[in-house]
């Protein structure tokens, strides 16, 4: 069987790669770096016009109604420029949860995310990793509670937050007793917060939402590995030109046969991840059954390649390559956050086992 990328599909990366190259380069974002919350949205209204936001939003929404696959292909190329934008909560997870409770009440909020007006955060940590006793529930109507490494909930119109692993909550990003606090963490580019709910009203509560969640998660780890392998492919581009520029006894360091098998190493690493993040991103549609294991395992063997890919070329370019000036940094840590934002390889791995019965549930 020859599986590829539609002729729609290379169009589809090849644009947004085009958009981001001209309208967010890396300048671009190391203003944003210093911003409260990175996501600049004049970059995601531009975005919404070529119809990221609304990639997953069916089409009776103002949506394109793609294919994760298609989601895919978008955050590796958001990864590949490290662009700051809400992309993994508002045009990925919001949607996919939003669209399997269904319902009237969600059809606004569908169309104001395909516009670009609505930023979703989402606030789903608690559901596989609790810190500082945190968790959220409904006390007597309202929502009370704090949520750590909410993601792109600073700044948001909305924000999806999860009551235990069987109940969705929305509410708004500005409503009395919503306190949203970020978080500094080693990437710059992803805004992460601690969301605090002091008697907060939901705009709507969805019960019986386990498989919701789920799902909701296996979407955003498929797309957060997309991100991180994008981010992996222009390490790698960079240290390869980086190593047929710099020249050391006269020559380029690219001719020596150390710094060969480190490129060759590096490109041999992350190509056969492709195939496994596109089956994935596949199967999310055509086989759900298979995506939860798929989403684990993707995001698993992408955080362990992409730690090594990240140091390799940052070896690469030498001392320079560990200084601020250099630029890598902004990959290296977007790389490194992604590791642990959505659980990490060890926690992955055991949900894996757990799906298989090779492991007992927690």
């Amino acid at each position: 069987m020859d599986f590829g990328l539609s002729e729609d599909q290379q169009l589809l990366e090849e644009t947004v790669r085009s958009f981001l190259a001209d309208q967010v380069p890396i300048t671009r974002v190391r203003e944003l770096r210093d911003a409260d919350c990175p996501n600049d949205r004049g970059i995601w209204r531009a975005l919404a016009e070529l119809g990221v936001a609304g990639i997953l939003v069916p089409e009776e929404n103002d949506g394109s109604e793609l294919s994760l696959l298609d989601a895919a292909l978008v955050a590796q190329a958001l990864g590949h420029a490290a662009t700051p934008a809400p992309f993994l909560t508002t045009a990925v997870m919001a949607p996919v949860a939003l669209r399997a409770v269904g319902g009237s009440q969600v059809g606004p909020w569908l169309g104001g995310i395909a516009a670009g007006e609505l930023v979703c955060g989402v606030a789903a940590t608690e559901t596989f990793s609790i810190r500082e006793n945190a968790g959220v529930a409904l006390d007597g109507g309202v929502l009370r509670g704090k949520a750590m490494m909410a993601i792109d909930a600073l700044g948001a119109d909305l924000v999806l937050v999860a009551l235990g692993s069987d109940r969705l909550a929305m509410v708004r990003g500005d409503a009395p007793g919503v306190q949203t606090t970020r978080l500094v963490s080693i990437d710059a580019t992803r805004c992460t917060s601690e969301l605090v709910l002091d008697g907060a009203e939901p705009e709507a509560v969805f019960d019986g939402a386990e498989d919701v969640i789920a799902r909701m998660l296996d979407a955003g780890r498929i797309a957060l590995a997309a991100d991180a392998l994008g981010a992996c492919e222009s390490m790698i581009q960079q240290a390869v030109a980086y190593a047929g520029e710099r020249k050391q006894f006269d020559r380029v360091i690219g001719s020596f046969q150390a710094v060969k098998h480190m490129c060759a190493e590096m490109v041999a690493e992350l190509e056969p991840a492709r195939s496994l993040l596109w089956y994935a991103a596949h199967s999310f549609d055509a086989l759900p059954d298979d995506a939860p294991l798929m989403a684990c395992h993707t995001l698993a063997h992408v955080s362990e390649i992409g730690r090594e890919i990240a140091s390799v070329a940052t070896q690469v370019h030498g001392g320079i390559g560990w200084t601020d000036e250099q630029n890598l940094h902004f990959w290296y840590k977007r790389i490194g956050v992604a590791r642990h934002l959505l659980g990490g390889p060890e926690y992955l791995r055991n949900r894996a086992a757990e799906i298989q019965g090779l492991a007992p549930a927690a």
